[in-house]
C-alpha cells in the first residue's frame, strides 16, 4: 500500500469511523435466515469469507439457516463444511471445483440461470440480498472504490443489499466502467491486503495447437470476439496472434485476451459498438494481467446484464463467440453444465453469446472441444447426451464445432448431414462406434460406407492452398466422410458433356451408393483431392482429382474433372500437380490416364505436365503415362 493510498484510507477512517468497526460487531448485523452474497471468482473477498466462518465457529448460535449466494468460487469454500450446515446453506449460480462435491451430494444448491438474468432476480427480489461481502480497491480522493476485476453481478448485489461489507485490498486494480462505488454506500469496511486469487489452466500443447489452428481459420480480421470459460477456449486464443484489428466484447477477460491486447492484435479499432474499448464483466487470470488492467482506459468492466445481453452483443459486427462443451450429440445438442445427472459447471453466459453472435452482422459461433476426455477413454462426441444432461445449447444454437480433427459446420444441415460432419471430427478410434450407433438410430444411411482404422483416417496434413493462373485462391484437400452433400452438388452441377468426358458414360444420375465411393476412402490405396472455394459461407467443390493405385505395377490411374464454369482457369492443372506431389511422397512409380480423344483440353494439360501418349484405344481414348523420376 503506497503512502498516498494509506493517507486516503486514514482520512476515510476519520470521516466515517463507524464503517471501520471490529469484525465481531460487523458480523453481528447478520441475522438468522439472511441471504448473504459473496463476491465471485478471482475477486472473492477471501479474508472476509474466512473471518465470517471463524465468527460462526466461535459463535455457533449467532445465526442459523443463512443462504450464501454466489456465481462461483475459486477459494476453499469453508462454509460447505458439514459442521456448519445449521448455519450456512450455499446456493450457487455456477458449479466450480470447490463446491462440486457439495452440490452433488445435496449439501449445497445450484440454480441454473443465464447469468444475464441474475441482476433482475436481485432487483425484483425473487432472490433478495440482505448482506453483500465484496472486495474493492483502495478509495480514491473522491471517496470512490472500484470493484476491479469483478463487476458482473457484484454491482447489482451491492445496490440491492441492506448491508454492504467491503474488504478493501490494495492489490485490487482500479478498473474503468460500471464498477465504482462511493464509500458512503458501503456500511462496513475491513482493510486487509492479500494476493488476489489467480486462475490458469494448462491444456496439452499439441491438442490446443490443432484446435487453435482450426479456430483461427474461422475468425476473420476485424472480428469482435468473446472467449468463454474453460480449458480450451482461452488456450486456443494465442493461435489468433496473426489476426489484425480484433475487438473484444466478452463476459470473461482472460490472460490469453490480455496477451493479444499487449501485442496489438486486439486494438478494438474496427468495433461497431464501443469502438476502442475492450468490454468485459469480470476477469480470471494472473497477477500480471491484473496489473495491466489497473487504471487502463482501454478496458471497461460492465454489468453482466449489459455484456451478456444478446441485443447488445448483436451490435458488434463480425461478432465471434468461442466457447466449449463437455459433450455434443450427433444431432448438435451440447451440454456444458452436467454429465448426465452429475452437475459439473453451469449455464453461465454461453447461450447469451451464442445467440447474440448469430444476430450480429457477419456473426459466428464456435464450439471448440477436444474429441475425447479422461485421457482418451471417452468420446465427447456421442450418439445421444447422457440421461439427465442439461442441454446448454440446442440444435439451433450450434454452428461451428471444432476438435483437433477438424471443423464441422452444422447450421442449415439436416440430421444425417450433422451426424456425418460430427463423426468426421470425432477421434478416429470412436468413429466405428459412432457410425454403428448412428445407423441403429437411423440418423444416417443404413448402408453408409466407412473405412475403419488408420487407413480411413483423414490426412489433414494434406490440406493446402493454391492460387491458379487466373488468381483463383482455392483450397485443395482430401475428400472426407462428411463430403457427400458437397459431392452431390458438384456432380449435378457438371454439364452432360463434362460427365461424359470424365466418366465415359452418358449416365446422368449419381446416387448415394456411387457418391460414397468418393468419401469413404482407404487413403493407402486411393486418393481423392477436392478443389474448393468458400462461396456464401459454404464450401463449394469446383474440381475433383483422384488416383487409384494398381498394386501389381505400383502405378496409379489418375483422373480430373472441373466444374464447367471454372474450366480453363488452371484448376485442373493445380489438381494434377498436387496429386503428383502426393503420389511421389507415397513412393508411386508414376501415373497412367485414360482420356477421350475429344477431350483435347485435358490431353494438352497432361502433355504439358510430362505425360506421353502410349496408344489410342478402339473406343477413341488415349492412354497416357508419366513416370516419376528415373527407375
Amino acid at each position: 500500500m503506497d503512502s498516498e493510498s494509506l493517507k486516503i484510507l486514514d482520512m476515510t477512517r476519520t470521516t466515517w469511523p463507524e464503517k471501520f468497526a471490529k469484525e465481531e460487531k460487523i458480523f453481528s448485523n447478520i441475522h438468522a435466515g439472511d441471504r448473504i452474497f459473496i463476491g465471485t471468482g478471482c475477486g472473492e473477498p477471501q479474508y472476509l469469507v474466512q473471518a465470517l466462518v471463524n465468527y460462526v465457529r466461535s459463535h455457533p448460535k449467532a445465526f442459523f439457516d443463512t443462504e450464501l449466494i454466489h456465481v462461483w468460487t475459486l477459494g476453499v469454500a469453508p462454509y460447505t463444511d458439514e459442521k456448519l450446515q445449521d448455519n450456512f446453506r450455499l446456493n450457487s449460480f455456477f458449479v466450480g471445483d470447490s463446491i462440486r462435491s457439495a452440490v452433488n451430494r445435496g449439501a449445497a444448491d445450484y440454480t441454473p440461470i443465464f447469468l444475464s438474468n441474475v441482476p433482475d432476480l436481485f432487483r425484483r427480489e425473487i432472490v433478495p440480498i440482505d448482506v453483500a461481502l465484496i472486495q474493492t480497491s483502495m478509495p480514491d480522493k473522491y471517496c470512490y472504490v472500484s470493484l476491479g476485476i469483478n463487476v458482473d453481478i457484484v454491482k447489482s448485489a451491492t445496490e440491492q443489499a441492506s448491508t454492504v461489507i467491503a474488504q478493501v485490498n490494495s492489490n485490487m486494480p482500479r478498473t474503468h466502467g460500471d464498477g465504482f462505488i462511493n464509500v458512503r454506500d458501503i456500511d462496513f469496511i475491513v482493510s486487509y491486503d492479500e494476493p488476489l486469487l489467480e486462475y490458469s489452466l494448462k491444456a496439452p500443447d499439441d491438442l490446443v495447437q490443432k484446435i487453435g489452428k482450426h479456430v483461427a481459420r474461422i475468425v476473420e480480421d476485424g472480428s469482435t470476439i468473446q472467449v468463454g470459460y474453460g480449458l480450451i477456449p482461452d488456450a486456443v486464443v494465442p493461435n489468433l496472434g496473426e489476426k489484425k484489428n480484433l475487438g473484444v466484447h466478452t463476459e470473461l477477460l482472460s490472460d490469453g485476451i490480455v496477451e493479444l491486447m499487449k501485442k496489438g492484435v486486439v486494438d478494438n479499432s474496427k468495433k461497431s459498438h464501443n469502438p476502442g474499448k475492450t468490454i468485459a464483466s469480470f476477469c480470471m487470470g494472473s497477477k500480471s494481467t491484473y496489473d495491466y488492467l489497473d487504471e487502463n482506459p482501454t478496458v471497461e468492466f460492465k454489468r453482466i446484464d449489459y455484456t451478456n445481453n444478446p441485443l447488445v452483443i448483436a451490435r458488434n459486427k463480425l461478432m465471434t463467440a468461442i466457447n466449449s462443451a463437455m459433450e455434443i450429440d450427433l444431432t448438435g445438442q451440447a451440454t456444458a453444465e452436467s454429465l448426465g445427472g452429475f452437475f459439473y459447471s453451469g449455464i453461465g453466459g454461453q447461450a447469451d453469446f451464442m445467440r447474440g453472435a448469430v444476430l450480429a452482422p457477419g456473426g459466428k459461433t464456435i464450439l471448440a472441444l477436444p474429441s475425447t476426455a479422461l485421457d482418451g477413454t471417452v468420446s465427447r462426441i456421442v450418439p445421444v447426451l447422457k440421461e439427465g444432461a442439461g442441454v446448454s445449447l440446442t440444435r439451433g444454437d450450434v454452428r461451428y464445432v471444432v476438435t483437433e480433427y477438424g471443423i464441422a459446420y452444422l447450421h442449415g444441415k439436416n440430421i444425417r448431414e450433422r451426424a456425418m460432419d460430427l463423426i468426421a471430427i470425432a477421434h478416429p478410434k470412436f468413429r466405428p462406434w459412432l457410425i454403428d450407433e448412428a445407423k441403429k438410430r437411423t440418423l444416417i444411411y443404413k448402408d453408409q460406407a466407412f473405412v475403419p482404422g488408420e487407413k480411413g483416417e483423414y490426412p489433414d496434413s494434406l490440406e493446402t492452398w493454391r492460387t491458379t493462373k487466373t488468381e483463383l485462391n482455392i483450397l485443395l484437400r482430401p475428400a472426407k466422410l462428411s463430403d457427400e452433400p458437397l459431392l452431390k452438388d458438384f456432380f449435378y452441377a457438371l454439364s452432360d458433356k463434362s460427365k461424359y468426358l470424365r466418366f465415359f458414360s452418358s449416365r446422368r444420375d449419381m446416387p448415394h451408393s456411387k457418391l460414397q465411393e468418393y468419401e469413404a476412402i482407404d487413403y493407402t490405396r486411393r486418393m481423392v483431392i477436392l478443389a474448393l472455394l468458400n462461396v456464401k459461407e459454404r464450401e463449394t467443390i469446383i474440381g475433383l482429382g483422384q488416383y487409384d493405385i494398381n498394386g501389381d505395377t505400383h502405378f496409379a490411374e489418375v483422373a480430373v474433372v472441373v466444374r464447367d464454369n471454372y474450366q480453363s482457369q488452371g484448376v485442373g492443372t493445380e489438381l494434377l500437380s498436387y496429386l503428383t506431389y502426393i503420389a511421389r511422397k507415397q513412393g508411386l512409380f508414376g501415373f497412367t490416364a485414360e482420356v477421350l480423344a475429344e477431350n483435347r483440353q485435358m490431353v494438352r494439360i497432361l502433355e504439358k505436365l510430362g505425360y506421353t501418349i502410349e496408344k489410342r484405344t478402339e473406343d477413341g481414348a488415349y492412354e497416357l503415362r508419366q513416370r516419376f523420376g528415373i527407375f
